[in-house]
């Protein structure tokens, strides 16, 4: 039998045992609670009545809609700097296209999340 090319997938950080506390603060358990369905204010997703998955798409679109509102600010403060201040201001018109593609990028996936599956 052949052997496996790559190592069996593992935790990235075992469960703490009784004695052992998280910080809720660090970057492993920030990850587990956005792998557990979190919304942008950290929290689960406040309406018990869904069903887990549909829990889970609610928190992911509105962690995409805080990351669009940041990349929609962003896009605006550089426009506005362009049309407004000096031109070592502007962040050029590569910055701007990725931050417009971004912007859609995320539309698209809150899109996808939001639609009822099945």
């Amino acid at each position: 039998m052949n052997k496996p090319h790559s190592p069996s997938p593992r935790h990235i950080q075992e469960a703490p045992g009784p004695e052992s506390t998280v910080d809720p603060n660090s970057l492993v358990a920030i990850l587990h609670s956005i792998g557990g369905g979190v919304a942008s204010d950290g929290q689960p997703w406040p309406e018990r009545h869904q069903l887990r998955g549909r829990q889970m798409a609610m928190a992911d679109a509105d962690c995409a809609l805080t990351g669009q509102r940041i990349v929609q600010e962003l896009l605006l403060a550089a426009e506005r700097a362009h049309q407004n201040g000096d031109p070592d201001q502007y962040v050029g018109d590569r910055v701007m296209e990725g931050l417009a593609m971004a912007s859609l990028a995320l539309t698209t996936f809150i899109q996808e999340r939001m639609r009822p599956q099945g």
